[in-house]
């Protein structure tokens, strides 16, 4: 079933006035499952948004989750991926040569930092070598095509006798971002990025860098935002 912003907005205000309901599925997804239920939204594997063209995203209120925006590689690496595991890695735990970081301001134990310019972010190296570096134009373009707009449910919770009860409280509709808006998050800190590849002998096996933020620090990272 598709809703559109309008009918979203119709259920959702019903939702709000049930109070605390009981969550229909246990563990980290039952707040999704439990709202896309209420909403009458059928679970499925379609990675089209349900909601006119909207992405629907729960959160719990004062559980500051990370979660993944996007990942993203092409054409950013400066040094060869094998090349900057061997000479920043270290040991993860499966025993191999690993660049595993989330990477900030502050330079980590490998002399790796994240270094923040008008109109590119890198990872560099304290010794002034840059290890891979991207456009902030790139990053605006992927964020707005990997999230167009996106509709951001917060809710209270409780424990009763064991089981999660959610009460949806606030939904608001989010778009648009500019690279200097995503300069300033970067700079905030607001949005991380997680380095994430290891030796595999010949080459370097990359699980995709991660730009990542925090649950409740979504509504900074759009232009507009707006309660629904």
């Amino acid at each position: 079933m598709k809703l559109t912003i309008t009918e979203f907005s119709q259920k959702f205000r019903q939702i709000k006035e049930m109070g605390f309901v009981p969550s229909q599925r246990k563990g980290p997804t039952g707040i999704g499952y439990t709202l896309e239920t209420l909403l009458g939204i059928n679970e499925n594997n379609d990675a089209s948004p349900d909601i006119e063209g909207a992405e629907l995203k729960t959160h719990r209120v004062n559980y500051p989750n990370l979660i993944t925006l996007f990942t993203f590689n092409n054409k950013a690496w400066k040094m060869p991926p094998l090349e900057a595991v061997k000479r920043y890695g270290s040991l993860d735990r499966d025993g191999r040569q690993g660049l595993y970081y989330t990477m900030s301001l502050k330079q980590n134990s490998a002399g790796l930092f994240l270094d923040v310019q008008k109109d590119k972010i890198a990872v560099r190296h304290i010794s002034g070598t840059i290890v891979v570096e991207w456009s902030l134009d790139v990053l605006a373009e992927r964020f707005v095509r990997k999230i167009p707009s996106l509709i951001f449910v917060s809710a209270f919770t409780e424990l009763r006798d064991g089981k999660e009860y959610f009460h949806f409280q606030r939904a608001q509709l989010m778009k648009d971002t500019t690279p200097e808006l995503l300069r300033n998050q970067f700079k905030s800190e607001n949005i991380l990025v997680d380095l994430r590849l290891h030796d595999e002998g010949t080459m370097a096996r990359n699980h995709g860098t991660g730009f990542r933020t925090y649950e409740d620090r979504l509504p900074q990272l759009f232009r507009l935002v707006l309660d629904i």
